[in-house]
């Protein structure tokens, strides 16, 4: 596979990001959205990101960047990106218009965090093509990539995408099986679910329960999944209180109260300063700043344990 130019339609935080990413890693893009608005502030977007680029890649990006107006212009694009809104129909309609000026080989990735991929490509002329992408921001930072398998996606739509995956430096993981959330977001759903009980249950406050859980996955998170985990630090215990605790935690299925009030009463999180926390507009800059400077962390981590284990097999 010989990828040069790939397209991203929508253009929103998660699309920018995408298309970052691509660009930093040398790519022809072409871009495009519905708003002639983001079409317009796409580039000072990109460019914000790539700031503190060093590489000659990061340097010539804006002559490899094209921010389209119509779908034909994705003609020439040997893979294609949608991360249009998580709308079902919304993202059916765009590869609908995809799939009027693409070649039947080249594959179409939809960006989604939910949305099982057999729905998406339920309609398609060519569905083996088809394949889910859930990407996490900051897009250029980050080497988490799900690769999701609709029930009709082919072999080789994987591989493909997984090749891309790497050539941007991520470390794709495969979803064999549609299910909804894939792998990450049902993990972190079922964590987001129990935090609400204990919070709603008077067990403790939003501070107490954040900085118990920072204390507590920070020991291994950066380098160890939950099953590694248990391998270091014995499973019968876990076989133990599991059939303890099992029993007890949260089987809830309706969005939780307190969350819902701050969403109604307008709440958006560092980006109105109103949460589960206040934020004055500093505070909400210094989290974002620790936010990437975690992320990049991460990636400096990533990067030298995957080098020692080819160092090291």
């Amino acid at each position: 596979m010989n990828q040069r130019q790939v397209g991203v339609v929508g253009l929103g935080l998660m699309g920018q990001g995408i298309c970052t990413s691509l660009l930093a890693s040398g790519f022809e893009v072409v871009g495009y959205d519905i708003s002639s608005q983001r079409r317009q502030s796409v580039n000072q977007g990109i460019s914000d990101a790539l700031n503190d680029g060093e590489s000659t890649s990061m340097h010539d990006w804006p002559s490899r960047f094209h921010c389209a107006d119509r779908y034909d212009t994705f003609a020439a694009c040997d893979f294609v990106v949608e991360s249009v809104p998580e709308k079902l129909d919304t993202k059916r309609q765009t590869l609908e218009q995809l799939e009027e000026v693409l070649a039947p080989e080249v594959p179409i990735a939809t960006n989604t965090s939910a949305l099982p991929i057999s729905y998406v490509q339920s309609q398609c002329r060519v569905p083996q093509r088809v394949i889910g992408m859930h990407w996490a921001e900051p897009c250029h930072l980050t080497r988490f990539l799900e690769v999701i398998r609709g029930e009709q996606t082919d072999d080789a739509t994987v591989e493909k995408t997984v090749q891309l995956g790497k050539r941007l430096g991520k470390d794709p993981t495969i979803v064999q099986r549609d299910v909804p959330g894939f792998i990450v977001n049902r993990l972190a759903y079922a964590m987001y679910r129990e935090a609400f009980w204990l919070l709603e249950n008077d067990v403790a406050d939003v501070e107490t329960i954040d900085r118990a859980f920072v204390n507590a996955i920070s020991v291994w998170a950066n380098f160890a999944g939950p099953f590694r985990w248990m391998d270091l630090t014995g499973l019968p215990a876990y076989a133990q209180v599991m059939s303890r605790l099992f029993p007890e935690l949260s089987c809830e299925q309706e969005t939780p109260q307190s969350i819902q009030q701050l969403v109604e009463q307008g709440a958006k999180g560092i980006e109105n300063g109103h949460g589960f926390y206040e934020y004055t507009p500093d505070q909400a800059s210094q989290w974002q700043v620790k936010w990437r400077e975690n992320v990049q962390l991460l990636q400096q981590l990533n990067e030298e344990t995957s080098l020692a284990s080819k160092e090291n097999p």
